[in-house]
C-alpha cells in the first residue's frame, strides 16, 4: 500500500509512526464539495447502467410477450452470456483506478500506451468468450433446462456472440473516458443503443417489418447489432475529440507488450473474480430456478432485472468513488480518500432508501410491464420484495468494493467474495430452495444472506486499507 507524508512538517516526526491527523469530515465544506463532485461524476454513469439494464429490460420484454418459452430461452441465453463475462468486464474495469491514478500524478503521457495495450488485452478476452459461447450450448440438457427452452437458448447465444469483440473494445474505451472523469459518453451511447435495440429487436423476434419470426434468436442479433454501433461510435469519438486529443489514443500502431498486459492482468483479473463471484451467485440461482421450470425461471428473471435495474445506482456510484478516490491516491491526499469514501456512502445509503421504497409500493405495477401471464406475474411480485430486502447491504458491498478498486486493493476483496457469495450465499439458497424444497424463495435467502456478508467484510477490509494511508513509519 502506498505510504504518505505528513505535508503540514519538514522534518520527520519524533514518533515511530507518523501520523496524519483525524478530522470530522462529514462536517466540513470540503466534504460537501466532495458529495457534489461524486454526484456529479455518478449521474451519467447512473443513467449509463440504467440504460445498461433496460437493455435486458427490453429483451425480457420483448421476449415475455412473444411467449413464456422464449421469455426463459433468453434468460438462460442472458444468464450464460453473462456470467463468463464478468470476468473481462471486472479485469478491464482496473483500466479506471490505474487512468485516474495516473491522472492525478499529472502522468498522462503514459496513459496512452496503457490504453492500447488494454485494447490487447480486451481482444483476448473477448477471443475465450467467443470460443465459450459457441460450445456451451450443447451442454444446455446436461444442466437440467426443459426441452422446450434449449432451442431458442441456443439460437440467442449463438448470435450474440458476434458481439463480444464489440462490447470489450467498448468498456476499454469507456474505462478509460470514466478514469479521465468524463462519464457523458457513457450515458449517451447507452441510451442511443436502446434507440437500436427496440424497435430492431421487436421486429426480429415478432417477424415485422419484413423480417422473418426469429425469437429469442433475432433478440440475440439485435443485441450484436447494438453492441458493434455503440463500440464504433465511442472508438469515433475518442478519435476525433479534443479533449483526449493530447492522449495520442490512437496515435500510432502498438504491438502487445506482455509486460504492460501482465500488470493489467495482475490488477485487474481478482477484479473480475470478485465481479464474477457476486454475479455468478444470481446467474447460477437463474439457472438452478430453471430447472423447475419455465414459470419460475421466468419469474425469477422480472425480478432480477428490476433488482439490476436499482443496482445500477449504486454501482454507478462505486464507479464514481474508484476515480475520485485513484485521483487522492495520485494527488498524494489520503484525507481525500476518505472524503470520497464517505461522500460515496453518503450518497448509496439514499439511493438504496428510494429503490426500497419503489420495490416495497409498486412492486405489482412493475411486474405488469413484463408479462401477462398471471403465475408468472403473482411469483414476481413476491420476490420483489425479497429484493427489497437487500438493497442496503448491496449498495454498501459495492461502495466499499469500489473504494478499494481506488486504493488498488483487489486481492483480499477477492477471496471476500468468494467466501460470502459461494461460502455463504449459494449453499444457503441451494438447501432452502432446492433442498427443503422451497423454490424461488429459497434461493433468494441465500442472496440476501451473500450480499449481507459481502457488505460487513468488504466494508472491513476498506477500514483496514484507508486506515494504513494514514500511517507511515518513520524512516
Amino acid at each position: 500500500m502506498r505510504c504518505f507524508r505528513d505535508p503540514a512538517t519538514a522534518r520527520p516526526a519524533p514518533a515511530a509512526v507518523r501520523v496524519i491527523p483525524r478530522m470530522s469530515i462529514t462536517a466540513t465544506p470540503r466534504f460537501r464539495q466532495e458529495v457534489r463532485a461524486t454526484g456529479l461524476l455518478a449521474l451519467p454513469l447512473v443513467l449509463g447502467h440504467v440504460s445498461t439494464g433496460l437493455i435486458a429490460f427490453v429483451d425480457n420484454t420483448i421476449a415475455g410477450h412473444h411467449g413464456t418459452d422464449t421469455f426463459a430461452a433468453v434468460s438462460i441465453g442472458t444468464a450464460l452470456l453473462w456470467l463468463p463475462m464478468l470476468v473481462p468486464i471486472g479485469t478491464l474495469i482496473s483500466l479506471t483506478a490505474s487512468v485516474s491514478q495516473l491522472h492525478g500524478a499529472g502522468r498522462e503521457r503514459d496513459i496512452g500506451p496503457l490504453f492500447r495495450q488494454a485494447l490487447w488485452l480486451g481482444v483476448g478476452l473477448s477471443a475465450l468468450m467467443f470460443a465459450f459461447l459457441s460450445v456451451v450450448p450443447a451442454f444446455l440438457p446436461a444442466f437440467g433446462i426443459a426441452p422446450e427452452i434449449v432451442p431458442g437458448a441456443t439460437g440467442f447465444l449463438h448470435a450474440i456472440r458476434w458481439g463480444v469483440p464489440a462490447l470489450t473494445l467498448y468498456f476499454c474505451m469507456r474505462y478509460l473516458s470514466e478514469g479521465m472523469h468524463w462519464t457523458l459518453p457513457t450515458m449517451l451511447l447507452g441510451f442511443g443503443g436502446l434507440l437500436v435495440l427496440g424497435p430492431l429487436g421487436y421486429a426480429l423476434c415478432n417477424g415485422r417489418f419484413g423480417f422473418p419470426e426469429m425469437g429469442a434468436e433475432g433478440l440475440g442479433i439485435a443485441s450484436s447489432v447494438t453492441m458493434w454501433l455503440q463500440a464504433l461510435c465511442f472508438a469515433g469519438y475518442l478519435w476525433k475529440t479534443r479533449r483526449f486529443a493530447h492522449l495520442q489514443l490512437f496515435g500510432h500502431f502498438e504491438p502487445p507488450r506482455w509486460r504492460a498486459i501482465w500488470d493489467l492482468l495482475r490488477t485487474g483479473l481478482p477484479i473480475g473474480i470478485t465481479v464474477l463471484m457476486e454475479g455468478g451467485l444470481f446467474i447460477i440461482t437463474a439457472l438452478l430456478i430453471g430447472r423447475i421450470g419455465a414459470v419460475e425461471a421466468s419469474a425469477h428473471q422480472i425480478a432480477i432485472n428490476v433488482a439490476q435495474l436499482c443496482f445500477m445506482i449504486p454501482m454507478g456510484v462505486a464507479e464514481a468513488t474508484t476515480v475520485r478516490v485513484g485521483h487522492a491516491v495520485g494527488s498524494n491526499d489520503p484525507l481525500g480518500v476518505r472524503r470520497a469514501t464517505w461522500a460515496g456512502y453518503a450518497i448509496v445509503l439514499v439511493t438504496q432508501m428510494l429503490s426500497i421504497t419503489v420495490l416495497l409500493l409498486g412492486h405489482d405495477a412493475v411486474v405488469r410491464l413484463y408479462t401477462d401471464d398471471l403465475a408468472v406475474a403473482a411469483l414476481a411480485s413476491t420476490l420483489l420484495l425479497y429484493a427489497a430486502t437487500f438493497q442496503f447491504p448491496d449498495g454498501i458491498q459495492v461502495l466499499s468494493a469500489g473504494a478499494l478498486r481506488g486504493l488498488k486493493d483487489t486481492r483480499v476483496p477477492m477471496f471476500i467474495a468468494m467466501f460470502a457469495y459461494w461460502g455463504v450465499g449459494m449453499p444457503l439458497g441451494a438447501g432452502l430452495g432446492l433442498g427443503l424444497g422451497w423454490g424461488p424463495q429459497g434461493m433468494w435467502v441465500g442472496l440476501i444472506m451473500g450480499l449481507t456478508a459481502a457488505a460487513v467484510l468488504m466494508g472491513w477490509r476498506l477500514r483496514i486499507s484507508s486506515q494504513r494511508l494514514f500511517l507511515q513509519p518513520a524512516p
